[in-house]
């Protein structure tokens, strides 16, 4: 008995469904493998060690899909050469990086979202101070809990320090921003020659605000010394006298940690800058907009 063009479609239907499916699901995990394997399914961290570094690792860890990837950890120049060679190719890379910086100034990027919010929310730059410093050096205290700026001048500045020193691209900055540093210092004394040291971090957002700050408490006639430690570092230092002031701590997340170890003995004065984010970041060109969307090897 011949069948119906109809009874011929019905047979062949589901064979249909079933192709279009399949090619379907395949098209989808395939684009999604290309990310992971692309970039070896590997994440492009920093210097060991590092807030941002020991939060990278916890990412991997409470993610399921990124069971498998490794945490390669180098240091913020070799993070910047990895990601700016990839970007010169158009080839997909995964950096931990924050902002401010200036890579944000200089290439397309975008931060991957984290539903978890293992990397942290927004956060805030903290100005921290050693016990008995308000009563020791009651003006440098003033100024340093008056201080406040924005994520978008310190960007401009570790840009601007690319081609030149620090010390000349914050006089620019004390040049265009007098006015404030004016308000800043009204009504305090001037002191003649007193020293203070200032503890930092090497990386170049930290540099920034320790580098004005700097220049400020010279104008009030302070000589500043500024050290350059690791996080770790810095907080014992502020924790046990060793160091006056520091200007370079994350918080809550990045360096949350050694807040809680080291506060009892610290003062907290609070943000001086807000608005500051650590993430996963990605070129803008690449075709994933979260943590989630990465795919397990």
């Amino acid at each position: 008995m011949k069948k119906s063009n109809y009874q011929r479609l019905l047979t062949v239907l589901p064979i249909s469904f079933l192709l279009i499916g399949c090619g379907t699901d395949n098209a989808e995990g395939e684009e999604e493998s290309t990310v992971g394997e692309d970039v070896e399914y590997t994440i492009t961290a920093t210097e060991p060690g590092a807030g941002l570094t020991e939060l990278t690792h916890d990412t991997v860890a409470a993610y399921d899909n990124l069971e498998g990837w490794e945490v390669q950890e180098s240091s913020t120049a070799g993070m910047i050469t990895s990601l700016d060679q990839a970007i010169q190719n158009e080839e997909p890379i995964i950096v931990t990086a924050w902002r401010p910086h200036w890579i944000f100034e200089s290439y397309d990027l975008k931060f991957l979202d984290d539903p978890k919010n293992t990397l942290g929310e927004e956060e805030y730059v903290h100005t921290i101070a050693r016990l008995g410093l308000e009563e020791d050096k009651p003006e440098a205290y003033a100024v340093l809990d008056a201080f406040e700026w924005e994520a978008e001048d310190m960007q401009k500045m570790m840009l601007e320090a690319q081609d030149a020193s620090f010390e000349e691209v914050t006089t620019d900055w004390m040049e265009e921003n007098q006015e404030y540093v004016d308000e800043l210092l009204e009504g305090i004394d001037p002191v003649d020659g007193e020293s203070l040291e200032l503890v930092s971090t090497p990386w170049d957002t930290e540099r920034s605000s320790s580098s004005v700050m700097e220049a400020i408490l010279e104008q009030l006639g302070y000589n500043v010394e500024v050290t350059n430690v690791d996080p770790v570092i810095m907080f014992q230092a502020i924790a046990t006298g060793e160091g006056d002031a520091s200007l370079a701590p994350w918080l809550p997340s990045t360096h949350g940690s050694f807040l809680e170890e080291y506060g009892e003995d610290i003062v907290d004065l609070g943000p001086n800058m807000e608005g500051t984010l650590n993430g996963f970041v990605v070129p803008d060109y690449m075709d994933v907009d979260s943590i989630e969307d990465l795919p397990t090897p």
